[in-house]
């Protein structure tokens, strides 16, 4: 092979959406952008990365600590191929850091891909995401990421021994390189198993756009899963499962019902736990209803948060206005941007 570009784009996701969580992600018109220059004629080298937008300045750069390059080798290598071409890449980063967004599970999806592209692998659909759920375990966010849409996943129960390979710990799928770590470190990482996510779209009304308010500051999905209790009640168990079951067919309806969805987008199993994490998140998801803004479908904390996540069909600039005004009265500033719900990661060659 000789000389090659292409381009990799994967959006941003939400995952939970009220209800759901663990289970359900959207992906959103937000995106990280690869462009991939490689050259198969030049001797193996390090790869040259330059990132630009969000986390631009806390990115790593070096390709054995960058996560998307990371992943990259461990498909790599998981499939006998050692080393890097001589590669140049540039990342474009649309997806803000530490906000509920997927920006991590994007960076995720983006390293199989490229994995798969470097290589020329043709991984399936099923092969990339068990490659991607091998470093990111929970499978509602790299599955909206790669498929697109309105998706619901879950993790199989695999046999004795595919259980064993998926619960290595991460630091030997992506080991943390040293300061001298070179091409030959780590080049030895466990197989993904076969099958380990499964997934399924559900439908989406075109009617339905999604409006991302934004607090600025971070919160990391690690501390955000500290809140949560060990154990819950069989009411609040059952309370999200109902609100489940009529959510994934009521997003589909054409035209919504706002009545039906803001019920259905209600949660007991994180929001309630996380509120002492974002200021102002109890406030905005009880005051903001269909009632008082008109065009209003349902409202929820964006994956672990602090993003908040209300989806709609109008009146969106209402609706982030009031929102805004409520954080800012418990000491927040927040951003906003009205999104759509989009298709998933694409590779497309230049």
């Amino acid at each position: 092979m000789g000389d090659r570009k292409f381009t990799i784009r994967v959006p941003a996701t939400s995952a939970n959406i009220g209800p759901g969580f663990d289970v359900v992600g959207l992906s959103l018109s937000l995106y990280l952008t690869l462009t991939v220059e490689v050259s198969y004629s030049s001797p193996p080298s390090s790869p040259v990365i330059t990132y630009s937008g969000e986390g631009a300045e806390e990115v790593p750069l070096d390709a054995y600590k960058n996560l998307t390059t990371r992943v990259a080798l461990y498909v790599l290598r998981c499939h006998g191929i050692q080393k890097f071409p001589s590669m140049k890449m540039h990342a474009r980063n649309e997806i803000p850091f530490g906000r509920g967004l997927g920006s991590s599970g994007a960076a995720v999806i983006a390293g199989v891909l490229l994995g798969d592209a470097i290589g020329n692998l043709k991984l399936s659909t099923g092969r990339l995401l068990d490659f991607a759920l091998m470093v990111e375990r929970h499978p509602d966010n790299v599955t909206a990421a790669l498929v697109g849409g309105f998706v619901g996943s879950y993790l199989r129960e695999l046999d004795k021994a595919a259980t064993e390979a998926a619960s290595v710990p991460l630091s030997e799928v992506l080991p943390e390189y040293p300061a001298d770590a070179g091409e030959d470190w780590g080049n030895d990482p466990p197989m993904a198993p076969v099958g380990i996510g499964h997934y399924v779209k559900f439908g989406w009304a075109k009617e339905i756009r999604a409006l991302a308010i934004i607090p600025r500051f971070e919160l990391s999905t690690a501390k955000a899963r500290e809140v949560l209790p060990e154990s819950y009640s069989r009411k609040d168990v059952i309370f999200n499962m109902q609100r489940l079951a009529v959510l994934t067919t009521a997003l589909a309806q054409s035209p919504p019902d706002p009545e039906l969805t803001y019920e259905a987008m209600k949660d007991r199993v994180h929001q309630p736990y996380r509120k002492k994490l974002i200021p102002g998140l109890p406030e905005v998801t009880s005051l903001i209803t269909p009632q008082t803004h008109t065009g209003l479908l349902g409202i929820c904390l964006s994956g672990a948060g602090p993003t908040i996540l209300a989806l709609g069909t109008e009146g969106f600039e209402k609706i982030a206005e009031d929102a805004a005004r409520i954080f800012k009265e418990k000491g927040v500033d927040v951003d906003w941007k009205v999104l759509d719900v989009v298709g998933g990661s694409e590779v497309v060659e230049n």
